[in-house]
């Protein structure tokens, strides 16, 4: 006997990707940038909320004694920003369609996400985030197996100032690279498409990564800024995420638009 089910229809069809110019990243960089100036107040509080998070990590990493996680949280915690993002996608959204909207809209928005496909790509987003701390662990068990990190200081003088660090720098730049590629070609279009649309979550992945290795060169200079641009952030005790984070959030809506075709019908 048939049951009903309330669901919405999901596109499964393989969606239609476009070519991805520079000119492109620089009409979404402009745009991202004008959504923000358009809503500062708004766009710095998910910025602002990032930052105080990531703040809190590294805190109580250091308050529970664990050293060796200082590192690799706040290089890796960069990672699940796409997720962090989403209220940024949904902003965007409005804007371009010309929608008014208040705070209210826009985290019933991000609420309702839990309903829908997006909550299995935080599940992966975060999947990842663990493997890439666990790695790190790994790695200093083989490579610095009797140093001991009773603080920060001692740390750092481990991982910076011996032969041991050295070669722990090396093959965990190598290989949180690899982890980090992977999530990037996973979400970088998949996170605000599925907020645009109804949709599986796997479709949404499978389309990111075709419009990365698609366009391979122009999808690398993204990256490439934002890995630089979120380094640079997290300098200034993670502050500078309160503008970054928002800037960023709003150009991959738009980059996510011109990548991806709109749904015919």
């Amino acid at each position: 006997m048939p049951t009903e089910t309330t669901e919405a229809p999901r596109q499964s069809a393989t969606l239609a990707v476009n070519e991805v110019t520079k000119e492109d990243i620089t009409a979404s960089l402009k745009a991202g940038f004008s959504d923000f100036l358009a809503r500062p107040v708004m766009s710095g509080f998910f910025g602002l909320f990032y930052a105080l998070f990531g703040i809190l990590f590294v805190w109580a990493l250091v308050w529970l004694g664990k050293i060796w996680m200082v590192i690799p949280a706040a290089v890796g915690f960069p990672l699940v920003a796409p997720f962090a993002a989403a209220g940024l996608y949904e902003m965007s959204r409005r804007m371009q369609r010309g929608e008014s909207f208040g705070w209210s809209d826009i985290l019933t928005v991000m609420a309702n996400q839990r309903k829908r496909e997006l909550g299995w790509m935080a599940f992966t987003t975060l999947f990842i985030f663990w493997v890439w701390v666990y790695q790190v662990r790994l790695w200093l068990a083989i490579i610095l197996q009797d140093a001991s990190f009773s603080d920060v200081d001692g740390f750092l003088s481990i991982v910076f100032f011996t032969p041991e660090g050295w070669t722990f720098l090396a093959v965990g730049t190598v290989v949180g690279a690899g982890l980090s590629a992977v999530l990037f070609s996973v979400t970088v279009i998949a996170m605000p498409m599925l907020l645009d649309r109804e949709l599986d979550f796997v479709t949404a992945m499978i389309t990111s990564v075709r419009v990365v290795t698609e366009n391979p060169v122009t999808m690398l200079t993204w990256a490439a800024i934002i890995s630089v641009t979120i380094v640079l952030s997290l300098v200034p005790a993670f502050l500078g995420l309160i503008f970054t984070l928002p800037i960023l959030g709003h150009t991959t809506w738009h980059l996510y638009r011109r990548a991806v075709s709109p749904t015919k019908g």
